[in-house]
């Protein structure tokens, strides 16, 4: 019966994420918002919504475990796993933005992870604040160079004419399906956690990480094969980064979020810190500015045997 949850509980947030992803678009538009900044900010945030939800759940439901690896392995999925998977259907092109704001903003923002919970094994209200703060500085220095060069996110402008009755129903739709998604996932995670043997923590950064990674592999991959030009680097980043500052910050906030398993701070985190860091290298060496089938493949053995090591370890 868990894994009719668990099952149920992915498709749920799935489901959840496509309407709250629309409406919140919608309502933006209503309120006059220009599209850079929806695409930046309002989509971003409407992804992580389902990775927050799951974190807060298990916070707020006694499996701290789950809350911190559920970031830590959506984090390393997103590389590993959704951007090794995209660069092996099509190559992804690598703009400057990549090394000048967004790679280092994802390793401060990885490090600065790890100090906290290193420092005194949980995450505060204060340290969530810090995190959160931070996101919003982020975001400020984001927008203001996507207004000095032009760029224009990729949103719908179809989105821009619904009618206030269906952005209500979409938000109805999407609040509802989300809230019990997290619910039957986190659960349903904890028995099959409980029945095979293994930790939390484990089931945190396999299962429920790339549980909360399928809409962005399913998107990045249809975008990949359709060969549109919208897939970049920088959005998968953007997602590790508000992973951590929204997810874990606005978490931490609400109900601090102690350090239960050892293993997230001796081996899990320091994975989340390889798959961020080899992407500099990556991108250098070959073809430079270019993440090709070849690196894509590296980075999903790589992945596959993070995954192997996790479960084979006693």
């Amino acid at each position: 019966m868990s894994i009719v949850f668990v099952v149920l509980g992915f498709t749920l947030l799935v489901i959840g994420g496509e309407f709250l992803v629309r409406s919140s678009v919608a309502l933006s538009f209503k309120f006059n918002v220009s599209k850079m900044v929806i695409g930046m900010t309002v989509v971003s945030f409407a992804t992580s919504i389902p990775e927050l939800l799951v974190s807060l759940h298990a916070a707020l439901s006694g499996s701290p475990a789950i809350a911190i690896n559920n970031v830590v392995g959506s984090n390393i999925a997103n590389i590993g796993l959704v951007l090794g998977i995209t660069a092996m259907v099509g190559s992804i092109a690598v703009d400057k933005s990549f090394y000048k704001l967004n790679w280092p903003v994802m390793m401060v923002y990885s490090i600065v992870l790890y100090y906290f919970l290193k420092n005194d094994n949980v995450l505060s209200a204060f340290e969530g604040m810090v995190l959160f703060l931070g996101l919003i500085l982020f975001l400020v220095v984001l927008i203001k160079g996507a207004k000095k060069n032009h760029v224009i996110e990729q949103v719908d402008d179809a989105l821009s004419t619904v009618s206030n009755f269906k952005i209500f129903i979409w938000l109805a739709i999407g609040a509802t399906t989300l809230y019990f998604g997290s619910e039957w996932l986190v659960d349903g995670a904890k028995e099959i956690a409980l029945s095979i043997g293994v930790s939390e923590a484990v089931i945190g950064v396999s299962l429920i990480a790339i549980g909360t990674s399928v809409p962005e592999l399913a998107a990045s991959v249809i975008a990949a094969a359709k060969q549109e030009k919208a897939i970049s680097l920088g959005n998968l980043i953007g997602s590790n980064i508000f992973n951590i500052a929204s997810v874990l910050g606005l978490t931490a906030i609400i109900k601090p979020i102690p350090v239960t398993e050892p293993l997230i701070l001796s081996r899990d985190i320091f994975w989340m810190l390889g798959f961020a860091f080899i992407l500099i290298p990556l991108v250098f060496i070959g073809k430079k500015f270019e993440i090709n089938k070849f690196k894509g493949f590296c980075l999903v053995f790589a992945y596959g045997l993070f995954m192997m090591l996790l479960f084979t370890h006693k």
